[in-house]
């Protein structure tokens, strides 16, 4: 496949890269500085704005898939409004530019933990992932809204973090997958994998999904 990612030097956008060029996959990486990215084959980083989605457009024609991983430093003072701005301009370009399918790394904060209750509205969610996580279900809203777009979120498990790569994860829908502690994790290499799983072989078509272990 011909994927386009937007957040690909972050965390989760890195990992990503790396899995679906490890199955080769042609990646086009929107980065504000292409020259420090160091080459490799199938890897095209090109210039370009996250925010702004005209330009976007000619950078996403003629791909499969675009993947959207961003997520603004978690110290950035407007990061709701810049994370649902780099939203809106993915959305838009993916549509202007006729790319079949689109997937969005979301947060675990709109995942329901109890029956009409979800995390980032629990006492106990960290404030200082709050403004992400609720720009992160905002964004869930915003594409539960679109149908034109074959658009997929993909919510990661409640704790995310560096481990193996074993492939093997669980799928659920719009609660947590628990663990036989009732621990809800993945590391962000497994995740990374059932991005790629998903792109190649779709199985959720226009609403949220998440993975664990």
């Amino acid at each position: 496949m011909r994927l386009v990612i937007i957040g690909g030097t972050g965390v989760v956008g890195s990992k990503v890269v790396d899995e679906a060029l490890v199955r080769g996959h042609e990646v086009t990486m929107v980065v504000r500085a292409p020259e420090g990215i160091i080459p490799r084959p199938n890897l095209r980083p090109v210039a370009g704005d996250a925010h702004v989605p005209g330009p976007l457009v000619e950078l996403f024609r003629g791909h499969d898939a675009s993947v959207g991983a961003f997520h603004p430093e978690g110290t950035s003072p407007d990061l709701y409004d810049e994370y649902l701005r780099v939203a809106r301009a993915t959305l838009s370009a993916t549509k202007q530019a006729g790319v079949p399918r689109l997937l969005w790394v979301g947060g675990a904060g709109s995942l329901e933990v109890a029956p009409g209750v979800q995390l980032v509205d629990t006492p106990e969610f960290p404030r200082k992932f709050k403004a992400g996580a609720l720009a992160a279900r905002e964004t869930l809203r915003l594409l539960q809204q679109e149908h034109e777009v074959d658009w997929v979120v993909l919510s990661p498990a409640i704790h995310v973090e560096e481990g193996p790569r074993t492939a093997i994860y669980r799928t659920g829908g719009d609660a947590p997958v628990y663990g036989a502690h009732h621990d809800s994790h993945i590391s962000v290499q497994d995740l990374a994998v059932a991005v790629v799983d998903e792109l190649e072989r779709p199985r959720h078509h226009r609403h949220r999904f998440t993975v664990g272990y």
